[in-house]
Formats: C-alpha cells, sequence, structure tokens
C-alpha cells in the first residue's frame, strides 16, 4: 500500500539516499510528538501536565527546547541500518512465499513485510531502547551523555541482555499490526467505491495514514508495556520513571490494568495519532523532491522542479544504460566530424 513503487530510473544509492533524507526530516519534525507518546506511555510525571502539548510544554519549561529532540539523533542513525535489513530480509521472505508459479498473495506480500520489519526491529533493538532511555531521562541530570555512554553503560551495569529489555513485546506486536493491515487492505475497495489499480496519488497517501492509524492502534497496547520495560531500572533515578513497578512483560500489562484501568494501555495514543500525518506527509514531499532532482541529474527529466520528461529520452532505460547511451553517441559524433585546415 505504498504510495511510492521502485523506480528502476534511479540507482540503488539514489534510493538509499532519497529513503534516508527523507525519513531523517520527518523523524525530525515530529520529534516531539514522539517525545510525548514515549513519556506518556513510560508514565514519566511531569507536574500535572494532560496531552501532548501539556507534556511538551512541562519538558520545555524544565529542561528548555533543545529537550523536545531528546533521543532524535539516535532514532535517525537507526534508520539506514534498520531499511537495508528489513529491505534484505523482505526480498528473502517475499522468495520463500512465493508459489511455483512466481506469484505471492497480498496476504502473503503483508506478511513477508510485517516479518521482515520485525527482523530488522529485532537486529536493531539496542538503539531503539537507548532512544527511550535518553528520553526519559533529565538533560539537566543525564545519566547518558550520549549514545555511546549510553550503549556501553547499560552493558556494563545490567548486562547485554538489558539492551534486548521487551524485545518479546515486538514480536507479539507483529501479530496486531499484520491484521489491521490486512483489514485496511481489504476494505479499501469498498471505501473508495472502486478498484485499487486507479488509485490516485491522494487516496494512495490517505490510505497510508488509515493503515498506519489502525494498525498502530491495534499494537499499541504492546508497544506501550514495551516502553515501560525499556525505561525501567534501578540504576536510574526513580526506576526510570515508570510509574508501575513489575517483574515481566505479563505483570506489566497486570499492573497497568490494576493501576489505570484497560485504557492505560493507550497512554500516548493521541500524540501518536497526530504525528501519522505530518510524519507521511513531509516523507512522501521529501522523497518526491529528491527524487526529481536524482531525475534531473540521470537526465530523465528537464528540470528538478517539476516532472516534464525529457525529449528523446527513453525512460525504461536505466541509468548505466543511458550513460552509456549517452557516451557512444558523443563519441560517434566526435569521430563523424571531419578535419578541416
Amino acid at each position: 500500500m505504498a504510495t511510492w513503487r521502485r523506480d528502476g530510473r534511479l540507482t540503488g544509492s539514489q534510493r538509499l539516499l532519497c529513503a534516508g533524507l527523507a525519513g531523517t526530516l520527518s523523524l525530525s519534525l515530529t520529534a516531539p510528538l514522539e517525545l510525548a507518546t514515549v513519556l506518556a506511555q513510560v508514565g514519566v510525571v511531569r507536574g500535572r501536565a494532560r496531552g501532548p502539548w501539556g507534556a511538551g510544554l512541562c519538558v520545555w519549561r524544565a529542561e528548555g527546547p533543545r529537550a523536545l529532540w531528546k533521543g532524535n539523533a539516535v532514532a535517525c542513525l537507526r534508520l539506514f541500518p534498520c531499511s537495508a535489513v528489513q529491505l534484505a530480509a523482505y526480498r528473502k521472505f517475499v522468495v520463500l512465499f512465493t508459489d511455483d508459479l512466481g506469484h505471492i498473495s497480498q496476504w502473503r506480500s503483508i506478511m513477508a513485510g510485517s516479518l521482515a520489519g520485525m527482523v530488522s526491529t529485532i537486529v536493531t533493538y539496542p538503539t531503539d531502547l537507548i532512544k527511550t532511555r535518553l528520553i526519559v531521562q533529565n538533560m539537566l541530570e543525564p545519566s547518558y551523555r550520549g549514545i555511546l555512554h549510553a550503549f556501553s553503560t547499560i552493558y556494563q551495569q545490567e548486562g547485554f541482555l538489558a539492551l534486548y529489555r521487551g524485545v518479546s513485546l515486538t514480536i507479539l506486536g507483529a501479530l496486531p499490526f499484520s491484521a489491521g493491515s490486512l483489514l485496511v487492505y481489504m476494505n479499501l475497495e469498498k471505501i473508495w467505491n472502486g478498484p485499487r489499480d486507479r488509485f490516485s496519488l491522494l487516496q494512495n497517501f490517505a490510505n497510508v495514514c488509515l493503515a498506519a492509524a489502525v494498525t498502530q492502534t491495534l499494537s499499541f497496547p504492546f508497544d506501550t508495556v514495551k516502553r515501560k520495560m525499556q525505561a525501567q531500572s534501578s540504576y536510574l533515578p526513580h526506576c526510570g520513571g515508570v510509574d508501575v513497578h513489575f517483574s515481566g512483560a505479563v505483570d506489566c500489562f497486570r499492573q497497568i490494568v490494576k493501576a489505570q484501568g484497560v485504557l492505560g494501555l493507550w497512554n500516548g495514543l493521541t500524540a501518536n495519532l497526530l504525528k501519522i500525518v505530518p510524519y507521511f506527509g513531509v516523507m512522501f514531499g521529501t522523497f518526491e523532491f529528491c527524487k526529481r532532482i536524482c531525475l534531473y541529474q540521470n537526465g530523465y527529466i528537464l528540470s528538478p522542479l517539476s516532472y516534464k520528461l525529457t525529449p528523446g529520452v527513453d525512460q525504461s532505460l536505466k541509468p548505466q544504460e543511458l550513460r552509456e547511451l549517452k557516451k557512444f553517441f558523443k563519441t560517434g559524433q566526435l569521430k563523424s566530424k571531419k578535419p578541416t585546415l
């Protein structure tokens, strides 16, 4: 259900660069909402702040405006290895789920994407835990001075397995995530009253936002428990600021429901949903702009400000093929010129 498809006119490095820049910018612009989400999930006490705006304002007043972007650096650095692992895993799962005729059903495609996302999350999980620790700490009295210091400190004080605390919730959360994706996909034609292959760019963007809202809402309780497990540590002030104390994942579910009710599992959902539209909007807009720049450099379009195609250029050619063709014609023209006295 992604709005962009693989464009053969871009090289692999250009696609990675476009996706990386788009992801970095979208993460950075929505970082304050991510901070509000994590603080609400963990239960860090911020006075009587209510809602994303109140939580952000309390952090601003207590620690300064720069604190609204706590943990964003590690989130951006995590993008490239996470994307690379996810892409490699997705290709492997697609090959595994493809039948003898070379076809793959939509359900199997969704499962391949979910499993690939789960694999990439597990591989890069320590960076996600470090991001949570950096968000919940007070910048004025930090327990960790940076990403590397956080990694070494957690490893030395709590052991290697502490870097994977809560990873089981990632695996469990993949089940409702996949179910939500399938639910949205199966009802797209009913929602828009038309075939999927005729959806406009705006409709595809709405589909992605709708799928993100449904899947994240269904899997949010698992993410809440995961955040609490990531933040809890006896080596941090107030045990990492967690509002309930527990001995494991199941006990964490039980303690949250006991102290806050069932809806306590969805604390922070509002901030999480508020960031969906700007996150994907900035991501798609940035990706398309970077893509136009690359297409202009490759010679497929006349200007990076539009998609007006270059006359006489076969758009089906790959970048390397187009460069070789241009080089061939340029060499041929030079050889055809006769020397003059």
